[in-house]
Formats: C-alpha cells, sequence, structure tokens
C-alpha cells in the first residue's frame, strides 16, 4: 500500500465520495448552528414582545427592538444555514460562514446595552468560529 496516497478518513470523503467536514470545522459548524438558533429565538422573542430587552435610552447605537427582532430573526437563520454548509464540507459554507458570523459579532457588540451577558458570550464564540473557519486546511500536511 503507498503512503503517497491519502487515506478517505484523512480527505474526509465517505464511503460515496461526499466531502464532509472535519476537526475544528464540524466545531465551528455546530456553534454556528446552535448560536444562529439562538439568535432566531432571541429575534422572535424582540418581535412578540419587545418589553423583554432592556431599553438604553442613551446608547449611542440605539435602535427599536422590533428593528432588532428582525435583524437577529434574519442573521440567525444565516448563521445556521451557513453552519449546516460548512458541515456538509462546502467551500461557500466557510466564507460566508466568516461573513456571517462576522456580521454576528458585529450585532451582538451593539446589542450590548440590551443584552450584556449575553452579547459577551456570543461574541466570544464567533470569534472561535471566525478563527477556526480561516485557518481551515483542505489538506493534512
Amino acid at each position: 500500500m503507498s503512503t503517497d496516497i491519502p487515506s478517505r478518513a484523512m480527505t474526509g470523503q465517505g464511503r460515496h465520495g461526499i466531502s464532509w467536514a472535519s476537526g475544528l470545522s464540524v466545531f465551528a459548524a455546530a456553534v454556528m448552528v446552535v448560536t444562529g438558533t439562538w439568535h432566531a429565538f432571541a429575534g422572535i422573542g424582540a418581535l412578540v414582545n419587545d418589553n423583554i430587552y432592556v431599553a438604553t435610552p442613551r446608547y449611542i447605537y440605539a435602535f427599536d427592538l422590533t428593528a432588532w427582532g428582525w435583524t437577529l430573526l434574519i442573521l440567525g437563520i444565516a448563521v445556521a444555514a451557513a453552519g449546516f454548509a460548512v458541515l456538509l464540507g462546502a467551500t461557500w459554507g466557510r466564507v460566508v460562514g466568516i461573513v456571517v458570523t462576522s456580521l454576528s459579532l458585529i450585532a451582538n457588540f451593539l446589542f450590548l446595552p440590551h443584552y450584556p451577558l449575553w452579547s459577551f458570550l456570543i461574541i466570544a464564540l464567533d470569534i472561535g468560529v471566525i478563527w477556526a473557519l480561516a485557518t481551515y486546511r483542505s489538506e493534512l500536511v
């Protein structure tokens, strides 16, 4: 058996030649699906009852909480969808994942006064996801 040919386990290809994510990409994809779902639920909560979040009248980046609800809902769906694409091993999924996770990071920075602990948690997870997607290597060296 030649050692020059990478095994199916190393290339991430299954029995049918479908490329799947591996390693940190699986972690990033799982975190994206979970945080996307959290975003969607937070957005639905803001749409149904925007009084559940603290309104800060003197915040420089003040927005209507109903608008935040729509933003979080749409962003959550986009992040979760990109997470599924990354899980399936799509190269475009990693690129879209970095973009939508960056938007999630910015949105959570702007959402800090309404829900600070939540926003810091999501910002930290977003940084980890961006790092995992940006350092992905398609072949093992």
